[in-house]
């Protein structure tokens, strides 16, 4: 009998099966598809776009205001095609905003994680399903139409972790 570990597959093309979890842990998924974006907490959009573009290169392809969510925001991408992800700039419109009180308690820097996932109503489900808390009953509107909902950073070892269902590509 075999008892060397076996070597990590490499994943496949999006969309394709990464091959066998090398834990040999049985993984029921809830539908993830990607890493949508890294939201970043700053102060003040306009500088932080200037800096992420003079600094990186990044090109700005988003801007706008979630009256809902408290900020103004901004998507830069991260590389040339836009299935590479992008990082979001998450300003406060005002001091009562959870992205203020979130700088006032760490200052600026990560803020959330967010995943893509095919159907959000299904995948919150399941995560409820699983024991991990959700913090809206029903999905809200997140950028550019799409639907959201984020998991208790005490649930998700720490990290405030936002699923994103994109807006049908009719809407957008």
């Amino acid at each position: 009998m075999n008892t060397q570990p076996t070597p990590a597959q490499p994943a496949g093309p999006a969309g394709s099966d990464p091959g066998p979890d090398v834990t040999g842990a049985l993984v029921s998924g809830i539908g993830l598809t990607r890493i949508d974006h890294v939201g970043m907490a700053v102060a003040d959009l306009d500088e932080a776009i200037g800096f992420y573009q003079r600094t990186f290169g990044m090109a700005c392809v988003h801007i706008e205001e979630n009256r809902e969510q408290g900020v103004r925001e901004a998507m830069m991408a991260v590389g040339p095609d836009p299935a590479g992800g992008h990082l979001q700039l998450l300003a406060p419109l005002d001091s009562s905003s959870m992205i203020a009180r979130f700088l006032d308690r760490n200052g600026p820097g990560v803020q959330q994680l967010a995943y893509t996932v095919e159907d959000l109503d299904a995948a919150s489900a399941e995560l409820r399903s699983r024991g991990v808390r959700l913090l809206y009953n029903t999905a809200k509107r997140g950028t550019a139409g799409s639907r959201v909902n984020f998991v208790f950073p005490a649930d998700a070892g720490g990290v405030l972790v936002e699923l994103v269902e994109p807006a049908p590509a009719a809407e957008r």
